[in-house]
């Protein structure tokens, strides 16, 4: 297998469906957009969700066979918050793909029983005897039809900068790697969830569902143990 063609190839198609992205979402370098369109909202969010499953595959290739040591632990500076990091500070991209959630069984549901009580007439005593019903508020319709695009930019300037520097990316998936092995107990250690990936399509849509259900196969190809 030439995995050094595979990554190039994918690299470059995911390059074209980016920047293509950037463009719908009116993205300049590392500035984001405020607000967008609901409808250019949505479409972004179809082709982004795939396309972040296939970097995060392409990033599996490339770290295959990547030997990296884990730099010994330092105590955090003080007054230093975990999570809370500087607002120009460049986003991260996620090496792994969300999991999926497991719901509990449904709490059976009790009808709340009512005592059956007859009154001749109306009596506001009967009335106090039960709360009156709150009212119903709905939410506000959003005014312009515009929503929220800070999260959506972010996540698609992580996408950019983390395809503008593969090697990166898998220096840092080795290192997730060998963390998760010496780990005692991890909640999950591939970094690919089972099943069908985030985003994935039965029928190809658009050019981004190719590139997943390629990169999707050579990564579990290149998780499998070397037997030669």
């Amino acid at each position: 297998m030439d995995w050094d063609l595979a990554i190039k190839r994918n690299s470059k198609a995911l390059k074209g469906i980016v920047e293509a992205l950037f463009v719908l979402l009116g993205l300049v370098g590392a500035a984001t957009v405020s607000r967008i369109p609901g409808s250019v909202h949505c479409a972004v969010l179809r082709v982004l969700r795939p396309a972040e499953s296939a970097m995060r595959r392409l990033i599996v290739i490339a770290a295959r066979g990547v030997v990296v040591e884990l730099a010994p632990s330092r105590p955090m500076r003080l007054g230093k918050v975990i999570g809370k990091g500087g607002g120009n500070s460049p986003p991260s991209f996620q090496l792994f793909d969300p999991r999926k959630r497991v719901k509990g069984p449904r709490a059976r549901a009790f009808t709340r029983l009512v005592p059956r009580i007859h009154v001749f007439g109306p009596d506001p005593r009967v009335a106090a005897l039960w709360p009156a019903p709150r009212p119903v508020v709905e939410p506000a319709p959003e005014p312009d039809g515009l929503v929220n695009a800070e999260r959506i930019s972010r996540r698609l300037q992580a996408l950019k900068l983390a395809l503008d520097d593969l090697p990166r990316q898998a220096r840092r998936l080795a290192r997730w790697q060998l963390r998760r092995k010496n780990a005692p107990n991890p909640k999950f250690r591939s970094p690919l969830r089972p099943g069908h990936p985030p985003g994935y399509r039965r029928k190809p849509l658009h050019e981004v569902d190719e590139v997943l259900a390629e990169c999707d196969g050579l990564a579990w190809d290149a998780m499998k143990p070397d037997t030669s």
